[in-house]
C-alpha cells in the first residue's frame, strides 16, 4: 500500500495558508483605514477642520448683526450674506484647505518617509491603493465633516442675531447645505490625495491646491464677460453650489455643482492613475 507523503499531505495546506493572506480590495482598504488614524498629524488635522468649522461659524453668527447686509451691498465674496445657514457654515473658506491637505500628507508623507516602496511592494496593483486611499480619506471626512457642520449650524442658529433669512435644522433646505458641507470637504479630500500622487511633494502639491482654491478663482474674476463664467467650474465655486440654502441668480445649482465637483476628483485621480502606473517609486 503505498502511503503519501509528507511533502504531498502538506501541499493543500500550505496552499491554503498562502491563499488566507493574499492581497485583496478589502485588506487593502483595512490596511489604508489603520494609516490614516495611526498618523498623529491625521488625527490633529481632522480636529482642527472640524473644531475650525464650529468656531468660526459661531464667531460669524454672532457678529453678523449689520454685518451681512453691508457685505452683500459691497460685492463681497458667495457666501458673505443670504441667510443664517451661509454664515454658521462660513468657516469653510479657511477649511477646505486643511481638509485638502489632509488628503495630500496621506500620500506624501509615505513618499517623504519611504514606505510608500513597501506599500507597493506588498500590494501588486497600484490602482488599488490609489483607490483604497481615495475611499478611506472621502468615507472618513464624510464622517467628521458631517458632524462638525450639523454642530456647526445648530451652534451658529443658537447665537445667530443678523438681519437675514434663518432656518430650522428640520428644514430640507438645511440638510442638504449641511450634507453639501461634509460632501464638499469629502471631495476635497480626494483631491489632495490625487494631488499627493501627482506631485509627491507635500510642498508642491499644497501650492497646486492653493492656487487651485484660492488663487484660480480671484484671477477668474478678472476675465472679461465673456468668458468670466469659467469661475462656476472651479472646485470652490461649485462647493459653494452644493451647500447653499437657495440658489443665486448666475450661479451653479447644487445638482450641476455636485457633478463639475465629481468631475473636478474623477480627472484628477485619473491622472494620478496614469502617473502612479508610469513612474517608479
Amino acid at each position: 500500500m503505498n502511503t503519501p507523503s509528507p511533502i504531498s499531505m502538506a501541499t493543500p495546506r500550505r496552499a491554503g495558508q498562502f491563499a488566507s493572506l493574499a492581497v485583496t480590495e478589502r485588506r487593502v482598504l483595512r490596511s489604508e483605514w489603520l494609516k490614516l488614524w495611526s498618523v498623529r498629524s491625521t488625527v490633529i488635522g481632522f480636529a482642527a477642520s472640524a473644531l475650525t468649522l464650529i468656531v468660526l461659524g459661531a464667531l460669524f453668527s454672532m457678529f453678523a448683526e449689520g454685518e451681512t447686509q453691508q457685505a452683500g451691498a459691497d460685492g463681497g465674496p458667495p457666501g458673505a450674506s443670504g441667510d443664517s445657514v451661509t454664515t454658521s457654515l462660513g468657516g469653510m473658506l479657511l477649511v477646505q484647505i486643511i481638509v485638502a491637505v489632509i488628503g495630500v500628507l496621506f500620500v506624501s508623507s509615505e513618499y517623504a518617509s519611504g514606505m510608500i516602496r513597501a506599500t507597493l511592494a506588498a500590494v501588486p496593483s497600484r490602482m488599488s491603493i490609489l483607490r483604497a486611499k481615495a475611499i478611506v480619506i472621502a468615507v472618513a471626512m464624510l464622517a467628521v465633516m458631517l458632524v462638525a457642520s450639523l454642530v456647526s449650524f445648530v451652534l451658529g442658529d443658537a447665537v445667530y442675531g443678523g438681519p437675514d433669512a434663518t432656518y430650522s435644522v428640520t428644514e430640507t433646505a438645511v440638510l442638504r447645505a449641511v450634507l453639501g458641507t461634509a460632501v464638499f470637504a469629502a471631495s476635497l479630500g480626494v483631491l489632495g490625495v490625487a494631488l499627493g500622487f501627482l506631485f509627491r511633494s507635500a510642498a508642491a502639491a499644497i501650492g497646486a491646491l492653493v492656487a487651485l482654491l484660492l488663487i484660480a478663482p480671484l484671477l477668474a474674476e478678472l476675465l472679461p464677460d465673456s468668458v468670466s463664467g469659467i469661475a462656476k467650474i472651479l472646485p470652490s465655486n461649485a462647493g459653494e453650489a452644493i451647500r447653499q440654502v437657495t440658489t443665486k441668480t448666475g450661479e451653479l445649482s447644487a445638482g450641476i455643482g455636485l457633478v463639475v465637483l465629481a468631475g473636478w476628483a474623477l480627472a484628477l485621480l485619473v491622472a494620478a492613475a496614469v502617473v502612479l502606473k508610469r513612474r517608479d517609486a
